[in-house]
């Protein structure tokens, strides 16, 4: 999954950005409402987290044009007004959600869950291929029965091989849906990130190359 945090509050959005990344998510921060539509531009988001009062371009000015474009980024709304008509203004300009500051982090990550889960066809609570299951409710990989101990990127790089079902997932789409949009696109790390995962599902290989078009586990 992959998230935009616009948050003017730069300690806060970047510790909102360090919690989520620590979920196994992409997360990209815009500082201001101007840099999260170029953002939103340019990248495919599951989920914009967007504070209200953003300098440059208004929070409600940016959600209304995500919601005007037709995108199918979520929008959860931030704001430190939380009386309920703060809550439905926010919510009639077409967020999908609404959080008041202050918050708990963790109430915000089942959020961001949640709206990321609409944001795409549900996934299963376990994913499973080819002696490969996948638990999302406790972040944790079994192969053969046997537990595999895989760091964020590995996790996210395999979770979406399983969720291709055996379709082919490009390097590009790796880079897209896993990492952040400081990744440099001419970068060797899904193959670095693919050999880790590789050697730790172990023998035989359960992750196919097709050369010129990228990986797939059939």
């Amino acid at each position: 999954m992959r998230v935009l945090i616009a948050e003017d509050e730069r300690m806060l959005a970047d510790s909102i950005a360090e919690g989520l990344r620590a979920e196994a998510l992409a997360v990209d921060v815009a500082y201001d409402g101007e840099s999260a539509l170029e953002r939103l531009s340019v990248n495919a988001y599951d989920v914009l987290v967007l504070d209200r009062d953003l300098p440059l371009v208004h929070g409600d000015e940016v959600c209304k044009r995500v919601v005007a474009d037709g995108a199918l980024v979520r929008v959860l709304m931030l704001t430190a007004a939380s009386d309920i008509r703060a809550r439905v203004a926010g919510l009639s300009l077409g967020a999908d959600d609404y959080l008041p500051k202050p918050f708990a982090f963790e109430e915000l990550v089942a959020r961001v869950h949640a709206l990321g889960r609409r944001a795409r066809p549900a996934d299963p609570p376990m994913l499973d291929r080819a002696g490969v299951r996948l638990d999302w409710a406790h972040r944790q990989v079994f192969r053969d029965g046997r537990y595999v101990p895989l760091a964020r990127k590995e996790f996210g790089v395999l979770a979406e091989l399983l969720r291709a079902k055996g379709a082919v997932v490009s390097a590009e789409d790796l880079l897209e849906k896993v990492w952040d949009e400081h990744i440099d696109p001419f970068t060797n790390t899904v193959r670095t990130t693919m050999m880790k995962l590789r050697k730790k599902l172990g023998e035989p290989q359960v992750i196919e190359t097709v050369p010129g078009a990228g990986y797939r586990i059939p």
